[in-house]
C-alpha cells in the first residue's frame, strides 16, 4: 500500500482494489473516502489534485503534538498500574528525571541519540537508567496506544544503558553465626520477624503484611496473601509469591510464642501489629529498617538491607544441597532464570525437607 502523506490527511493506494483513498482523522477516528479507480487516476498527483478540494472542505485542524508532561499525566490518569508499589517507582521516574527534562518537550523529540546521551550524564546506576529508559519506552508506547502518535518501531527500543544487568553493590548473605549474632542483639519483635523472614526468604513488605489467619496451624502452611508499602496494603509481587509455603514445627513454636506475648492475637490482626497504631496496622518499613540497623550495629555486622533475608535464604538453601528448582518453588520466583539459569522438578517431600534444614540453621540453640 502507497501513501503519500500531507498536513491534513494522505493519499494511499490499495493494491488489491486498485484503488486510491483518501485518508484523514476526525475527533479521533480514522475516516476514509474513495477517490478512483487506477485506471482513471494512474499516479499520486492525479489522486491529490482529485482530493485536494475535499481535504480543503474538511477543515481539519493540524495535530498538535502532546509535550511529555502532558502524556504522562494521561497515562497517569488512564493506564499507571494498580499495585501500589509499582505505581508508586513509576511516578518517582517520571517526576524526578522525566519530566524535569523533557516534560515541556513534544512526545516526538524523544528520539535514541538525544535519550542516549542523557542518561549517560545522570548519576545513577545503570539499573535506575535502564528503569528510566523502560519508563519513557512505556510513554511512548501508550502515546501510539492512544492514538496521539503513528503506530512504528518505538524509538526509545533503539537507547542502549550500557551494564544494565550489572550490580554495583552485591547482595549481601549473613552466615549461619552472623546471623546468630544477630539474633542475640535484636529485641522483639525484631527478633522473631528476622526468623520468620529468613526461615521463608519473605520480602519485607511481605513479612509487615502477615496476618493470623494466613498460618494454617493445622497443615503447618503459611499462604502469603498481601504485601504492605508505605501502609498501603497492596497485592502479592507476583501469582507465584500466593503459593502457600511449609512451616517447620520449631518455626510453628516460634509463631506460637509471639502470638502468646503480642496483644494483637486474633484471626484477623497483623502477625506485626503495631501498638502505636493501636494494632491498626503493622510495623512500618522505616521501623523496621531503623532496629535492624541498630541491631546489625551492635552485632558489628556493618549495615544491611531489608532484603538481606531473602538474599541469606537463597544461600543457605544452596548450603543445605537443595536442587535449583525446588530453590525457585521456594523462593516463589515466577522464572528459574531469577532464581538461576537452570530448569528441572520439584518434589514436595523435597521442599518440606529443605524447608526444615534451613529452619534448623536458623533456630538451633534459640528456643
Amino acid at each position: 500500500m502507497k501513501r503519500a502523506r500531507h498536513q491534513n490527511g494522505s493519499v494511499v493506494f490499495n493494491k488489491r482494489s486498485k484503488t486510491w483513498h483518501f485518508l484523514w482523522r476526525e475527533n479521533g477516528q480514522r475516516r476514509s473516502k474513495l477517490l478512483g479507480p487506477e485506471s482513471e487516476l494512474p499516479t499520486k498527483a492525479a489522486a491529490w489534485r482529485v482530493a485536494e478540494p475535499f481535504r480543503r472542505s474538511l477543515d481539519v485542524p493540524t495535530t498538535t503534538t502532546p509535550t511529555v508532561k502532558a502524556l504522562a499525566e494521561r497515562y497517569e490518569s488512564e493506564r499507571i498500574p494498580s499495585r501500589f508499589s509499582t505505581a508508586r517507582m513509576y511516578r518517582s521516574w517520571l517526576r524526578n528525571y522525566i519530566i524535569p527534562e523533557w516534560g515541556s518537550k513534544g512526545v516526538t523529540e524523544l528520539q535514541p541519540r538525544a535519550v542516549e546521551l542523557w542518561l549517560r550524564h545522570l548519576t545513577l546506576s545503570s539499573k535506575s537508567k535502564a528503569h528510566i529508559r523502560a519508563m519513557l519506552r512505556i510513554l511512548v508506547d501508550f502515546a501510539m496506544w492512544s492514538g496521539l502518535m503513528e503506530i512504528s518501531r518505538n524509538p526509545i527500543e533503539l537507547v542502549v544503558v550500557r551494564g544494565a544487568t550489572n550490580r554495583t553493590r552485591q547482595p549481601r548473605s549473613l552466615t549461619v553465626e552472623e546471623f546468630q549474632r544477630l539474633i542475640q542483639h535484636s529485641g522483639e519483635p525484631l527478633r522473631t520477624m528476622a526468623q520468620v523472614a529468613v526461615c521463608f526468604g519473605l520480602r519485607v513488605s511481605e513479612l509487615l503484611a502477615l496476618k493470623w489467619g494466613d498460618i494454617d496451624w493445622l497443615r503447618g502452611k503459611l499462604h502469603i496473601q498481601r504485601a504492605i508499602v508505605m501502609q498501603n496494603v497492596d497485592d502479592v509481587k507476583t501469582i507465584a509469591s500466593r503459593k502457600p509455603m511449609s512451616i517447620d514445627a520449631s518455626l510453628l513454636e516460634v509463631f506460637q510464642v509471639w502470638r502468646q506475648r503480642t496483644q494483637f492475637s486474633g484471626d484477623t490482626d497483623w502477625v506485626f501489629a503495631s501498638p502505636v497504631e493501636l494494632g491498626r496496622l503493622p510495623y512500618s518499613y522505616p521501623w523496621f529498617w531503623l532496629e535492624l540497623q541498630k541491631a546489625a550495629k551492635a552485632a558489628e555486622l556493618g549495615k544491611l538491607g531489608t532484603h538481606t533475608f531473602r538474599h541469606t535464604y537463597r544461600s543457605w538453601l544452596d548450603a543445605v544441597g537443595t536442587p535449583i528448582a525446588v530453590q525457585q518453588r521456594m523462593m516463589r520466583h515466577t522464572d528459574i532464570r531469577t532464581t538461576l539459569n537452570v530448569y528441572g522438578d520439584v518434589v514436595t517431600g523435597e521442599m518440606e525437607q529443605a524447608g526444615s534444614r534451613v529452619a534448623e540453621l536458623a533456630l538451633s540453640g534459640l528456643l
